[in-house]
């Protein structure tokens, strides 16, 4: 296609009308875009040569679309200028109404420019006017503002007098004054009004000087008790403009109140000084039920109800008394008997019918609602400051009393005797009656201290027995070295038997209810040893008395006649008589010890080998005097009181049947019998009897040592006592021991 068929197929602009220009470039672009889509459309239709024909038709429909087109836009541009005419005539309007509003506020703002102008010239007017306002208002009031001065001296005078109902009506009085001129002087102060302050706290010192001695005006002047206290619920209600600090009269008075009571009862000048705390706490018992008392009697009546005067005194008085004993509890540690007196108290009395669980006191008290007056930790700290300073006094008590005891083992006279003839100290009854009354007491306190002071009596008589103990093995020692020999040293030994027998006897008075039968366990164990050591002292004196009369025994003059024996029969009956000085069972264990002690020395005689019989006429007259010192000791400590049950004198006749044997092929079933009775005979106690006998071959004594390790074992026997094993026995000859011996 040429170029003028393109121009003939673009479309013509209608007269008038431009392109737009450049500064469009969209505008620009989309031209571009619609002539290459007519160009692709015309080179489309128009590109075979048969349609060429046809292109006047396409020429004349695109003039009429153009025509259609461009009607439409003329009609679309048409309406718009007209729009556009009618915005612009618009627009003209309100810029001339605009101009009209500009010149009216210019007018407007000159006009206030103006009236500023002559305000500033009407202010010394509007001052004078407020003034004229003022001295009107002080005109009114100055006949009362002249009789303000006098008005508070009367009220001084009224507060002095404690006419304080007349007072506090003058003072409102005054103040509404003060007020019906505070807001037309516009918040100014009046000097004649700067006493009011000062008056006004008068009149509440006044009011908190009452409500402080409520007690006391009660009983002496409860009228002046009723006005403090309707001037404060009066003053709690008034209201005013008044720009001044709040007065918080009733609490003032409540705070005054509570102040006095702590003060009057619990001052710091009014600690009890040290030891004299249970003086202090009986007053308190006294004092406080009869200020509880006036209080709901006499001060009560005074007041309003929602005071609860009752329960505000009990409750003020419990909080001043917690607060000193916490302030005495900081302090030195208390004494025993103050600590004891303040736990007992706090515990018992305080809460008790004495005082605040007094049926006469009401239910307005409220005393269920009051903390503990002592913590858990006071309480504590009390018991162990208690305990402590108890346990030093006890130790020191014993032991002043242990020194009493020790102080006349060496008298020359013998020990006190009772009316029954027993030697008798007071000392086991006043260790008991120390324990025991400090043990009792603590019940009246509470069931915690009772058991810390059992334990410590425990302990402290514990530690006694084991001074006495040693006190005793001094005694000893001093007496055997010749250093301070006793002219009664054996008596005084017994009466310290009897002493511990009175203590084990009636130790079980320190066993309070509620506590384990097992606590005196060790006590009751430090009191056998004690009574074991004693016996043992006593009986080393029998020893060393009998062993130079054993020493002549078994011998051929002893197998004829019997006065060695003799000798030491009157020995032992001489040294027991003062067993009979001794209470049971101590005097019992006296004589079964001695018995043993005789029997021991006795076997360890026959033991050492210093006879042999030589036929069997000796046996026999052995056989016959171990019968016969047997029947004599047994007659001997029948006769000084010992029970059979505990004789040890039978083992004699039984050594006696085994020296009688005729037969010495039998010795293993007398040997037997004799490990049955005795199980702690041994081979060499055998063999030396076996010696004595004098004629037992190799063979039957090994037959017989045979039996002894063949024979059935001894049944165990409750409460049988070892014999042979403290019996030393000579070492036997190698050719007599058994294999399976303790030589072997």
């Amino acid at each position: 296609m040429d170029s003028a068929t393109k121009d003939e197929m673009q479309p013509s602009l209608p007269p008038g009308s431009s392109c737009p220009g450049p500064e469009w470039p969209e505008q620009e672009r989309a031209e571009q875009l619609a002539r290459g889509a007519a160009l692709k459309w015309a080179s489309g239709i128009f590109y075979r040569p048969e349609q060429l024909a046809r292109l006047g038709q396409y020429r004349s429909r695109e003039v009429q679309r153009t025509c259609s087109l461009e009607a439409r836009i003329k009609s679309v541009v048409q309406s718009y200028l007209e729009g556009v005419k009618t915005g612009v005539w618009q627009l003209a309007q309100a810029f001339e109404a605009m101009q009209g509003a500009r010149e009216a506020l210019g007018q407007a703002r000159a006009l206030l420019q103006g009236m500023a102008m002559a305000t500033q010239t009407l202010k010394p007017l509007r001052e004078q006017v407020a003034q004229h306002k003022q001295l009107q208002v002080l005109s009114q009031l100055l006949p009362r503002l002249w009789a303000v001065p006098a008005a508070v001296a009367h009220t001084r005078t009224l507060i002095d007098a404690q006419q304080l109902l007349e007072a506090y009506v003058c003072l409102r009085e005054l103040e509404q004054l003060q007020e019906e001129t505070w807001a037309p002087l516009g918040g100014l102060e009046l000097p004649v009004f700067e006493g009011l302050g000062p008056l006004a706290e008068a009149l509440g010192q006044a009011v908190e000087a009452a409500a402080g001695a409520a007690g006391q005006l009660a009983r002496e002047d409860p009228a002046l008790l009723v006005a403090a206290v309707r001037v404060a619920e009066v003053d709690a209600e008034y209201t005013t403009s008044l720009e001044l600090a709040p007065r918080d009269w009733r609490q003032r008075c409540l705070q005054a109140l509570q102040e006095s009571l702590e003060r009057t009862h619990f001052g710091t000048p009014l600690l009890p000084e040290p030891g004299a705390l249970a003086g202090w706490l009986e007053a308190l018992r006294v004092a406080l039920p009869a200020e509880l008392a006036i209080a709901e009697a006499l001060v009560a009546p005074c007041c309003p109800p929602h005071y609860k005067v009752v329960q505000l005194w009990a409750h003020t008085l419990h909080s001043g008394l917690r607060r000193c004993l916490q302030q005495l509890l900081e302090g030195p540690a208390l004494a025993a008997a103050d600590a004891f007196a303040l736990l007992h108290w706090a515990l018992h009395v305080y809460l008790g019918p004495e005082m605040m669980g007094s049926l006469e006191l009401g239910p307005e008290a409220d005393v269920s609602q009051l903390e503990p007056l002592l913590t858990l930790e006071n309480i504590e700290q009390l018991e162990a400051t208690f305990v402590t300073q108890i346990q030093a006094n006890v130790a020191q008590w014993l032991q002043r009393a242990l020194d009493g005891e020790v102080a006349e083992w060496n008298r020359e006279q013998e020990p006190d005797t009772d009316s029954s003839g027993f030697y008798h100290s007071p000392m086991p009854a006043i260790v008991l009656q120390i324990l025991e009354e400090n043990i009792r007491v603590t019940s009246l306190v509470s069931e915690s201290l009772q058991q810390r002071v059992h334990s410590m009596a425990l302990s402290e008589l514990g530690a006694f027995l084991r001074s006495f103990s040693d006190a005793l093995i001094r005694f000893s020692r001093d007496h055997a070295r010749g250093e301070a020999m006793a002219p009664h040293y054996v008596p005084y030994l017994l009466a310290t038997l009897n002493h511990q027998s009175a203590l084990s006897s009636s130790v079980s008075v320190l066993q309070p209810d509620g506590v384990a039968s097992g606590a005196l366990a060790p006590v009751e164990t430090a009191l056998d040893e004690l009574q074991r050591r004693i016996c043992r002292l006593v009986l080393e004196v029998l020893l060393a008395e009998l062993q130079p009369l054993f020493a002549a025994l078994p011998s051929r003059r002893w197998l004829s006649k019997s006065e060695l024996l003799d000798d030491v029969c009157e020995r032992t009956e001489r040294f027991c008589q003062d067993f009979s000085r001794v209470r049971n069972p101590a005097a019992q264990l006296l004589l079964a010890e001695a018995e043993r002690t005789v029997v021991l020395q006795y076997l360890c005689a026959l033991m050492q080998g210093r006879l042999v019989c030589r036929g069997a006429d000796e046996r026999t007259q052995a056989a016959e005097r171990l019968q016969h010192d047997a029947a004599q000791l047994r007659e001997l400590f029948l006769g000084l009181g010992l029970e059979e049950s505990v004789r040890c004198a039978p083992v004699l006749l039984a050594l006696r049947d085994l020296l009688n044997l005729r037969d010495p092929m039998l010795l293993g079933l007398e040997v037997a019998g004799l490990r049955q009775k005795f199980p702690d005979v041994s081979e060499d106690h055998i063999s030396a009897l076996l010696d004595l006998r004098g004629d037992v071959s190799r063979e039957q004594r090994l037959a017989a040592l045979s039996s002894l390790q063949a024979g059935p074992q001894p049944s165990p026997s409750a409460g049988r006592r070892a014999l042979f094993s403290l019996v030393p026995a000579p070492t036997p000859a190698l050719s007599s021991c058994l294999p399976s011996g303790p030589c072997a």
